[in-house]
């Protein structure tokens, strides 16, 4: 993942500033994922003791082969950096929710723990409840499709300017 010092520079307002729609789309998209993510993670810590970042990493590894995913890997899955990751695994690993474990050519693997599936299993219906209430529930089968379709169309951008900092367009 580029970090702010390895992005190659780009022209400031090549487009000129935001119009008032799309300001307005952008501070409503901000301000609501912001909101959502937070009210879910409030919800989440009260009723599991988990974060949302715990939460990721748990779900990432219970669905991967033996529940196991090297290192780099499980960073790339969550778009996280290494340090972030590290310092998340050193916090579950303590609390028993996953295992770090060397693997081939001493590569680092993370692996859920009996503990982690035990905590996730724990979380899963009522943080299923919570994102249908907060969020799915407010939305039309319609309107779910656009977001998701949206959404899609925004990733696939991220993803294909991840590694260069530009804009895909």
């Amino acid at each position: 993942m580029p970090t702010p010092s390895t992005l190659a520079p780009r022209p400031v307002a090549a487009h000129g500033p935001l119009d008032e729609r799309e300001l307005g789309t952008w501070r409503a998209f901000f301000r609501m994922t912001e909101l959502l993510r937070g009210r879910l993670e409030q919800r989440l810590v009260a009723h599991s003791g988990l974060s949302n970042a715990d939460y990721s990493v748990l779900v990432a590894l219970s669905e991967a082969p033996e529940g196991r995913m090297r290192a780099c890997v499980l960073g790339e899955e969550l778009a996280w950096e290494k340090s972030r990751l590290h310092h998340q695994l050193t916090r579950m690993a303590a609390r028993g929710l996953v295992a770090r474990e060397t693997g081939p050519a001493r590569s680092a693997y993370a692996r859920i723990t009996g503990g982690g599936f035990a905590a996730l299993r724990a979380a899963v219906p009522l943080h299923t409840a919570d994102v249908r209430e907060l969020f799915l529930d407010r939305l039309d089968a319609e309107q779910a499709g656009r977001l998701e379709e949206i959404s899609t169309i925004i990733l696939r951008g991220l993803t294909n300017c991840a590694d260069t900092g530009d804009n895909a367009s």
